[in-house]
């Protein structure tokens, strides 16, 4: 094989993605710790080698073509999973410099942060994400992630997950739309307020409360649960919230539930990790177990 045909090196793709990510030949330089010249050097073999231009130089930096974007989606995940991999390879069992958690958005903010305040000083730095379940358990799978909180069971081989919450549902409005008496009849011609169109946790709160499949219409569809609480608060309509979400304004009387239930709907969270890293990365099985005890030790926030 000849000099001509032989690969790029993972140095050279690392100084490519350098420049891509910070714009700057002189700014990857910096944060690989190298010259500005072997920067130039690597970018200008990799683009003889691919027969094409990556950056379009400048005064204010390296601005990428459309080549470049291909190739960072390309190899820009496989590349930081390889760097993670051999980081941990070479730590041994010393605590992991960063660890890449994904959750929900609402459950994260509300829940999991709060958890973790009395542990935060042993913790390595957290880079967390938000999503919904199937996208952080796609990128678990993928590599992109090293921890997710799911709402929902992940059942992919080669994925451990421990419980590590149950969240109720209330159905809850404001003062102002709440019907004198209790009851489906008077509860069923409210406007419904959900996060999406097919009312995924309206329609198990009914199912589980009422005993039927809820022939609703949603009034409002907002993109987050933060939303929905903040349409119901402003009398827009009703809908079902996780509690940790509305305890604190049912308290204080700005938010009414109209159920009366002891056993109200229940959905347990998982923390996932794929299992092969929890078996091969003693760090990572440590934050993991750090995580899992200060969720529970925190529960009474979560569920109260």
């Amino acid at each position: 094989m000849s000099s001509a045909d032989k690969l790029p090196t993972l140095d050279v793709l690392r100084t490519f993605l350098a420049v891509y990510r910070t714009g700057t030949f002189t700014g990857a330089a910096k944060l690989l710790a190298v010259t500005q010249p072997t920067v130039t050097n690597h970018v200008a073999a990799l683009e003889r080698h691919l027969g094409r231009e990556l950056f379009a130089r400048n005064a204010v930096g390296a601005t990428p073509t459309p080549h470049a974007h291909e190739l960072a989606a390309a190899c820009g995940d496989q590349l930081d999973h390889i760097d993670r991999y051999f980081l941990d390879q070479t730590t041994g069992s010393a605590a992991l410099k960063t660890v890449h958690l994904g959750g929900p958005t609402e459950f994260t903010t509300s829940c999991l942060i709060p958890a973790l305040v009395p542990v935060k000083a042993q913790l390595p730095r957290l880079d967390v994400v938000f999503d919904v379940a199937t996208e952080l358990i796609a990128s678990l799978m993928a590599g992109r992630l090293d921890l997710v909180v799911s709402t929902i069971r992940p059942r992919e081989d080669g994925v451990t997950a421990w419980p590590i919450a149950d969240e109720e549902f209330w159905l809850v409005c404001a003062p102002g739309l709440a019907p004198s008496q209790s009851g489906l009849d008077h509860v069923r011609d409210l406007p419904i307020i959900t996060y999406h169109r097919s009312l995924p946790i309206v329609r198990r709160y009914w199912t589980t409360i009422f005993g039927e499949q809820p022939d609703l219409q949603p009034q409002l569809i907002l993109p987050n649960l933060f939303a929905v609480k903040s349409a119901v608060l402003h009398e827009f309509g009703v809908s079902v919230l996780p509690s940790y979400l509305v305890h604190a304004e049912v308290t204080a009387g700005t938010l009414v539930r109209l159920d009366d239930h002891d056993l109200p709907p229940l959905n347990t969270l998982f923390l996932a990790a794929q299992t092969a890293n929890v078996n091969r990365r003693t760090g990572l099985r440590a934050v993991a177990a750090l995580i899992i005890d200060a969720v529970k030790r925190h529960q009474g926030a979560i569920t109260p």
